[in-house]
């Protein structure tokens, strides 16, 4: 009896379930909502939030039914539990944007009631989320500024609610009554008009050297948005006291963006000013300051150069802060990520970030500031949104220079004057800047001279190349040696080739630094280094140790081998030819497995064939090429094929090397005793047809017969290959039709009545004008 009651209960539960289930669908979406948004369960009331979306697609049909389940984002808004309102925020930008895509779904609706979805996101949406900024949760107030970074990146926000909506609300948030957390977040949102003179202000906050970080680290956002005149007249002023900052820390933060700045910045002001207040930051007492100072002196440096320099670059592509992009490639040359030492469990007095009393402090790595980046991409989003013209600005844009640059500077440079080094010692070089860079024994004089050049303030220069004394990677950076080759090319094209002589001796001794980074990074910017100090001084300077690097470790091998055809190309020819004979020792690398070398050979050769003759393409690439074609990585081999297609186009300009290279061709593969090469032999003639690398007849005649008598090779699959190229390429093209038509059909039909079903399949398809090398790759990239 016990068990039947139980099996009683257990069927009343069940059919209590089944009803709330089928009156749940019984529901409207509207409905639906309106019963759990008031449950007291806090799961319900998320999902509500979760599944507004959902709910706004299920009734778009109905606008007004729209509106109204926009108007339950004001009751979430209010929900006392903090999950609820953090869910509703990371849906605000999906169903802005829905709303965006559907306002004009009810065309057949009067214009008054079309009207009444786009506003719906200006009267409900945005002031929730503006509400949530403010919000006392930090989960909430996070979701809400990344809420509305999405909607500024997506210009969801109009120019009137942006200015007198969203913008007062962020200028409120950094006002000295607000909360200290919700100042430091917000800081970044900023534009002339409206935030300038408050940033300022949070620049000089004594009292939370948070705020003054955060500025810090936005400064150089800051100066590209609001111009040259408002930089120099009110930021530069503020820029200068956070240099000399208590807190190393906010110093460390101006020298990271000190590029940025100086770009902003008129050439007087980055001449006179900027330079001296740079040498301070590099001399600075916190080992952190001096590295990311050196960090970034390259990039200052690059910032002298003249907007003629700026234009170089072959590809048409601006090099914009003299980085050309330099060291992307091969996975460890992107730019090395320093320790960024943080404050651990800092109080609101500034003492709490002073200098670190030594390198021990290399561990701490908290990120109390780091909340604040989101707050940058807001501003750089909401600066964009407010002018458009800010995205489209030429980086490295000569400014105009105000008629008096320092006039507005004299109050806030008497306060750190003792800061800085005098001008004359940087303008001191000026008065020598011509040497002829001879070789030989120079006494200290001859060698301070050879170093002389007026482009870049010779102090900032004489730091630069001090970046590859041994001293340096003890007391500032043991990688300082590698962001010296890192920003090598860009100082270069910013001295121009006239001073080369400057940078020799320094190039010289990081290309042979005992670290493979530093090395590594150097091949990786050959090419780029090249083509700005022009041929002359690339076959004197720069040869030796491309030579070097040839025979060097794999990790620096890779470098120069993937800008080989780059940097070759910039040779003179007859020095060119001499490297055809050290191509045959990539194939030799330290580790065999490393088939990414190789394959990467196979792409630079295809290159190379348009700068050597036919005869050298056939004395000295065609053994490189079969070579690869044998290799026991597929991905090598197939790059391999088009390699080979690649020659035979380059040799049909010379009919007996032709003859050759296709006799060779036919006896390594159509006739090899290897299955897989007569598999190859089949793809590489359908391709040479289908991309026209050989006249038709040459193929008849040199190639055809080879290919016809694979229709009785043993190996299905190799039959399988050739019945695709007969009846998906040959078959396609008129000349066949018309010369070797019988051959054709011939071979077909002997394929169509092939044991194996795959073989008469294609040898029967009829594919039209469909090509198949994708068809040929799956067949055989299985069973290579």
């Amino acid at each position: 009896m016990a068990d039947l009651s139980l099996l009683q209960d257990s069927q009343e539960v069940a059919e209590c379930l089944l009803d709330f289930v089928s009156q749940d669908e019984l529901l409207t979406p509207l409905g639906r909502i309106d019963k759990y948004i008031s449950s007291e369960n806090v799961f319900n009331r998320q999902m509500v939030a979760r599944s507004l979306l959902d709910t706004l697609r299920a009734v778009s049909e109905d606008e007004r039914e729209c509106v109204a389940v926009l108007e339950k984002i004001n009751r979430l808004a209010d929900d006392s539990e903090p999950t609820v309102r953090a869910e509703l925020m990371e849906q605000i930008p999906h169903i802005a944007l829905f709303i965006l895509e559907n306002q004009n779904l009810l065309q057949n609706q009067n214009q008054e009631q079309e009207q009444i979805l786009p506003l719906a996101f200006s009267r409900i949406l945005l002031p929730v989320l503006l509400r949530c900024l403010n919000d006392q949760n930090n989960l909430v107030r996070k979701t809400s500024q990344a809420a509305l970074l999405v909607l500024l990146e997506q210009r969801v926000i109009g120019q009137w609610d942006l200015e007198q909506r969203v913008c007062p609300v962020l200028v409120d948030l950094t006002a000295p009554h607000s909360n200290d957390d919700l100042k430091t977040e917000a800081m970044a949102e900023v534009t002339e008009r409206l935030f300038l003179p408050r940033f300022c202000e949070m620049c000089c906050d004594c009292r939370m050297f948070h705020v003054r970080k955060v500025c810090a680290a936005s400064f150089g956002d800051m100066c590209s948005v609001v111009g040259g005149e408002a930089t120099e007249e009110l930021l530069l002023p503020r820029f200068y006291q956070l240099c000399s900052d208590n807190v190393w820390g906010v110093r460390k933060a101006c020298a990271e963006c000190f590029m940025s700045v100086s770009a902003a910045a008129s050439p007087e002001t980055r001449q006179n000013k900027l330079s001296a207040l740079f040498i301070n930051l590099i001399s600075d007492p916190s080992r952190w300051v001096r590295q990311a100072a050196f960090q970034s002196l390259g990039q200052f440096i690059s910032t002298f150069a003249s907007p003629d320099c700026i234009s170089y670059n072959p590809s048409g592509c601006q090099v914009e802060e003299a980085e050309l992009h330099l060291a992307e490639e091969g996975g460890g040359e992107e730019r090395a990520e320093s320790l960024n030492p943080e404050e651990l469990g800092q109080g609101s007095s500034s003492e709490a970030q002073m200098d670190p009393p030594g390198p021990t402090l290399e561990l701490e790595s908290s990120c109390v500031a780091r909340p604040g980046q989101t707050q940058v991409e807001v501003l750089t989003a909401a600066l964009s949104s407010l002018d458009p013209r800010f995205e489209e600005e030429a980086f490295l844009e000569p400014r105009v220079a105000p008629s008096n640059p320092c006039s507005c500077l004299e109050g806030s440079e008497q306060q750190f004057s003792h800061t800085k080094v005098s001008d004359s010692a940087l303008c001191s070089t000026h008065e020598d800047c011509d040497s002829d860079g001879s070789d030989g024994n120079m006494n200290p004089e001859d060698d301070r001279k050879s170093r002389q050049q007026d482009v870049v303030p010779q102090a900032l220069l004489d730091q630069y190349l001090s970046m590859t004394d041994p001293s340096r990677a003890q007391t500032v950076d043991m990688e300082i040696a590698k962001h010296c080759a890192y920003s090598l090319p860009g100082v270069a094209l910013t001295l121009g080739r006239q001073n080369w002589h400057c940078l020799r001796d320094t190039y010289e001794t990081l290309a042979s630094d005992m670290q493979w980074k530093v090395r590594r990074t150097l091949a990786f910017s050959l090419h780029e280094l090249a083509g700005i100090l022009g041929d002359r001084i690339t076959a004197t300077h720069l040869l030796p140790v491309f030579n070097s690097f040839l025979k060097d470790l794999d990790e620096v091998r890779i470098g120069v081998l993937k800008h080989l055809y780059d940097f070759l190309k910039l040779l003179r020819p007859d020095t060119r030819r001499q490297y055809l004979y050290q191509l045959q020792e990539f194939l030799v690398t330290d580790n065999s497995r490393n088939w990414r070398f190789r394959s990467e050979l196979a792409e630079q050769l295809v290159l190379l064939l348009e700068l050597y003759s036919p005869q050298d393409v056939h004395d000295y690439l065609r053994p490189l090429a079969f070579c690869l074609c044998s290799d026991r990585v597929s991905s090598v081999r197939w790059t391999a094929y088009r390699l080979v297609t690649e020659m035979v186009r380059k040799l049909s300009s010379c009919s007996s090397l032709l003859l050759s290279f296709l006799s060779e061709l036919v006896e390594k593969f159509g006739r090899s005793p290897k299955w897989s090469c007569r598999q190859a032999f089949a793809f590489l003639c359908q391709v040479c047809v289908e991309d026209d690398c050989v006249s038709l007849q040459n193929f008849s005649e040199y190639l055809l017969p080879a290919l016809l008598c694979l229709a009785s090779d043993p190996v299905p699959n190799v039959r399988v290959l050739l019945a695709k190229t007969l009846r998906q390429t040959l078959l396609q093209k008129e000349y066949f039709l018309c010369h070797q038509q019988e051959a054709l059909e011939h071979t077909l039909l002997l394929l169509q009545t092939d044991g194996d079903k795959d073989v008469k399949y294609f040898a029967s398809y009829h594919p039209g004008s469909t090509r198949m090398n994708e068809d040929a790759m799956s067949t055989t990239s299985s069973t290579y």
